[in-house]
């Protein structure tokens, strides 16, 4: 069936609700605000890691393979030439690792607009990796947004921060567009980023600092930026960077790890997401106007006593445990005595020493520092880290966050899948980008750690686990943002009528301790739970939305996610709304697509919302279930 009729059933309500996205700037109702004219706000989307389409932009003749590259040819992603001539694409991919330049024969730059994001290699590639973006503005375009109200801003995601303004020029680009946005439609913009979209959103903000006076930074964001929407965020890093520096992350392409762990390390921004401490922290002196000019010139980071103290640098286990062996060539190694000085005495005879490294290790460069005797080619990751993250002149990003000074922020992501969360490593006898074996991979599941091989397992596992690819504590530190009482609803992620919700209103929040509800789960059951904020500071919201099973790369393509956004932004700009954030009591269908056929009672499902409606071309009783006509007052109850 077309897809156009299927929503002809009820025009009244998608009107309304395409009203969310253009609707008035500021809080109505439950915050006493004003009212505002529709159709003032935009949504600037900023994609993740390896989320934006590259482009060719030189001529590159491929021997041995049908394929060569012109200007504006598709290199992230295109499937056929990376199968028919992987060298040749490489060059169009890699970069140089010391200075982050061009291959001489080959340059990529990032596409421009929403095809650049929406999907990397069309028709070829299923799955989180070449559809990202697409089912985002498929709803925005169904539910009637204005094609000048979504603004993408792709990046070359291979760069480290401070290359992207001085190749790029992109954090001047992305303040002109949130600007432009305000001038265009009248209203200020809805962020939406996601995975290490935030981290780029994040160094914008402290670059942000440095560009407009203090006394007007604050009025800047508040003029241009009405919500901040951080989705997966690696707040913390993910320790799935550690793996990709040192074994390969193929991310499902058709590509040895050899080769990816080659061109992850030649790219700056590899480092933008490896694992550091939340006790360490560095300056926060605006070093651009103090040494104008200068470059390198490091952050001092500074520790709590909390670091030495506790274990695992807050995380759940070491981060990474690597043998090094015990006899070694001290021609090829000619300074390794000065690296295993202190722990030679510990070395058994002819056995490989095993050494743990915690996240604090991993952030500071110890651990690439410890092992580059034996791997000498991680020397471009330790100068990396040194220029591109320590150096940096704006912001070191390898530190904990505080809450961006946003008035309304919400922290979304996915929990309880298994999440990687440490690795063994062990020499593989093989020459680089092979040197390195996994032996171990540490995953925590559901509250505990449990290893591959099976042994057992030392360390402190949080509450819950991950979404996949980013562990539960560094996704939950936004819960730091919470101010000290807390309301907690928990309700299930399908439409409900509020039979199973559960609700705890005014719970104590202590800074840096996690908040644990006091609810049950029914099995076979996704929920989501809410932990909302509106105490604070006068005018400013924040909440965490804790999402079930949500995978790190599917979570902008989840209905549940879409659904709530759109409830949210409706409830926030309609003048009648009587409560800093939306009801959770009911859930009922805003779609077509949202009506199902109960087979127990022989009836569409919310009998007062849909209604059984058979058009030409339904294959099956749940197609033919769709909103009713009269159903125009449906988004009222969410006031």
């Amino acid at each position: 069936m077309p897809r156009r009729r299927r929503w002809r059933g009820d025009l009244a309500v998608a009107m309304a609700l395409a009203t969310v996205l253009l609707a008035a700037v500021g809080l109505a109702g439950g915050d006493g605000g004003a009212e505002f004219d529709y159709r003032k706000l935009s949504g600037i989307i900023i994609p993740g890691f390896a989320s934006t389409q590259l482009r060719a932009w030189s001529v590159l003749d491929c021997p041995y393979s049908p394929f060569d590259f012109n200007p504006l040819d598709s290199v992230w992603l295109d499937t056929a030439k990376l199968f028919s001539a992987v060298n040749c694409w490489l060059k169009c991919m890699l970069l140089e690792p010391y200075n982050q330049t061009d291959h001489p024969e080959c340059k990529s730059r990032p596409d421009s607009g929403l095809s650049a994001i929406t999907e990397l290699d069309p028709g070829y590639i299923t799955g989180p990796l070449s559809s990202v973006w697409k089912e985002w503005v498929k709803w925005c375009v169904e539910f009637g947004i204005e094609a000048n109200a979504i603004i993408a801003v792709p990046y070359d995601w291979r760069l480290p921060p401070s290359m992207l303004e001085e190749r790029d020029l992109y954090f001047h680009k992305l303040k002109l567009t949130f600007e432009i946005a305000l001038k265009l439609r009248g209203g200020p913009s809805l962020v939406f980023a996601h995975s290490m979209g935030n981290n780029v959103f994040r160094y914008f903000l402290e670059w942000l600092k440095l560009e407009i006076a203090p006394k007007h930074y604050i009025q800047w964001l508040d003029e241009h930026i009405h919500a901040y929407f951080a989705v997966g965020a690696p707040l913390l890093g993910s320790t799935e960077a550690v793996r990709a520096a040192l074994s390969g992350t193929t991310f499902g392409l058709p590509v040895s790890e050899g080769t990816a762990r080659l061109m992850f390390n030649a790219f700056g921004s590899s480092l933008w997401l490896m694992p550091f401490s939340k006790y360490c922290k560095a300056d926060n002196i605006y070093w651009k106007h103090f040494f104008e000019g200068k470059v390198g010139c490091p952050h001092r980071q500074q520790c709590d006593e909390a670091e030495y103290t506790s274990e695992y640098s807050g995380w759940p286990t070491d981060l990474v445990s690597i043998e090094v062996p015990s006899v070694r060539d001290m021609g090829a190694y000619p300074s390794i005595m000065d690296i295993t000085e202190n722990i030679t005495s510990s070395m058994e005879c002819g056995k490989p020493t095993l050494l743990s490294f915690s996240a604090r290790e991993v952030s500071d460069g110890t651990l690439f520092k410890t092992i580059l005797d034996y791997d000498p080619q991680i020397k471009a990751l330790v100068y990396q880290l040194e220029k591109y993250y320590q150096g940096d002149p704006v912001l070191n990003p390898l530190t904990p966050w505080e809450r961006p000074p946003i008035k309304n922020v919400f922290c979304i992501y996915g929990i309880d899948s298994k999440t990687e969360v440490g690795y063994y490593f062990a020499p593989s006898g093989k020459p680089y980008p092979d040197n390195w074996i996994i032996t171990d991979v540490i995953y925590e599941f559901e509250g505990s750690l449990l290893s591959r091989s099976g042994n057992s397992v030392s360390g402190k596992p949080n509450n819950s686990s991950g979404d996949g690819t980013v562990s539960y504590n560094s996704l939950s530190w936004c819960k730091n943002w919470l101010g000290p009482k807390v309301n907690i609803t928990r309700a299930p992620q399908a439409e409900h009528d509020g039979s199973d919700l559960q609700t705890v209103m005014n719970i104590d929040h202590h800074h840096g301790q996690d908040i644990l509800p006091n609810m049950t789960r029914s099995p076979h059951v996704k929920y989501i739970t809410y932990y909302e904020d509106a105490e604070s500071l006068p005018g400013w919201r924040t909440a965490v939305w804790e999402l079930d099973k949500a995978n790190h790369r599917n979570i902008v393509r989840t209905p549940v996610l879409m659904r709530e956004l759109w409830l949210e932004m409706w409830h926030d700009m309609h003048p009648e709304s009587k409560s800093k954030f939306v009801t959770k009591a009911f859930r009922g269908p805003l779609r077509n697509e949202d009506c199902r056929w109960d087979y127990a009672k022989a009836r569409c499902g919310f009998p007062e919302h849909c209604e059984y409606r058979y058009i030409f071309g339904d294959v099956h009783l749940g197609m033919s279930c769709r909103l009713k006509n009269t159903s125009t007052n449906l988004l009222q109850q969410y006031l």
